[in-house]
């Protein structure tokens, strides 16, 4: 692999494991000095190891590079605080946030707890927002000093959030705002010479090894393998990808795509008789693509019983 991260400083979150291990190896193949963050709990946000985060240092140092492990919460705003000063502290610097962090509390609506709800987007969507936050401090006050920053946060949101899935409607609810988060940061920070991504990944992980069948072929298993997530991470994290900013990449070892965003489809001049309104949304959803199913594709989704 070409150099393309030679000499930044990344910070991956929930790296210990699965997709964020993979991104923390490319980051440091490609020449970046990782701060590897994982709480090491369990699918379900409980627990806490940290020798998966330090596995993971010690693979990059075994090839050359740096790393240092950091087993803060990224849902503490005080955790978050520190994670972004290890990599300050420990090099130098900060050019790179992958948030990654994730944990699957699955159940259909009438039968989810609260603390269900509260968990996942506690990780998800303010596990975002809180590194995101205190990076996005740093980059601006290296901005106002006069350096360059040429800073990238790069989220992770899912097919579940911007498309649907049944049972999932914490962890949906979540991705998806991370998708509107990302797109409302971009904006905001473009001034401050950093750019906000997301991914959206499909791969087989200790997270999603139960929520489908279960690949049957080596093939099959190697184009659900979280590696193939990391290439556009790691383009994403380069000095290549300045122009970039915005976006929601869909990610897996079957495709890499541009998910579009929320357009304004069929419209009607505005009605005060609501009375009328019957035959004028028909008409407008008749014209009206269908929403996408877990594969992107318009009319995939499923339909309700009626």
């Amino acid at each position: 692999m070409s150099r393309l991260c030679e000499g930044r400083v990344a910070i991956v979150t929930g790296a210990g494991r699965g997709i964020g291990r993979e991104h923390a190896l490319s980051l440091a193949a490609a020449g970046a000095k990782v701060v590897v963050n994982d709480l090491g709990g369990n699918v379900d946000g409980s627990g806490g190891d940290l020798s998966p985060a330090e596995q993971v240092v010690q693979e990059i140092k075994a090839m050359g590079g740096e790393a240092v492990s950091n087993g803060d919460s990224v849902a503490s705003w005080e955790g978050a605080q520190r994670l972004i000063n290890t990599a300050i502290e420990t090099f130098g610097d900060l050019h790179v946030l992958v948030n990654n962090a994730g944990i699957l509390r699955d159940r259909v609506l009438v039968n989810m707890t609260e603390e269900e709800w509260d968990a996942v987007i506690a990780v998800h969507l303010k596990g975002t927002f809180a590194p995101a936050r205190w990076a996005a401090a740093y980059w601006r006050e290296q901005s106002k000093a006069g350096k360059p920053t040429d800073g990238r946060i790069i989220n992770t949101t899912s097919v579940s959030g911007i498309y649907g899935n049944p049972g999932q409607t914490n962890y949906g609810a979540a991705k998806a705002g991370i998708a509107a988060f990302s797109n409302i940061a971009a904006l905001e920070l473009s001034r401050y010479g950093v750019t906000v991504n997301c991914v959206a990944p499909v791969a087989l992980t200790r997270m999603t090894e139960g929520l489908g069948p279960a690949p049957e072929t080596d093939e099959e298993r190697e184009m659900r393998s979280p590696r193939w997530i990391a290439p556009i991470v790691t383009w994403l994290a380069s000095t290549e990808s300045a122009g970039v900013t915005g976006r929601v990449f869909e990610a897996s070892g079957q495709v890499l795509a541009v998910a579009e965003g929320w357009v304004r489809g069929p419209k009607h001049a505005p009605l005060e008789d609501p009375t009328q309104l019957g035959p004028v949304v028909e008409e407008l959803l008749t014209q009206a693509r269908k929403n996408s199913g877990m594969d992107g594709v318009p009319g995939g989704w499923p339909q309700p019983r009626s």
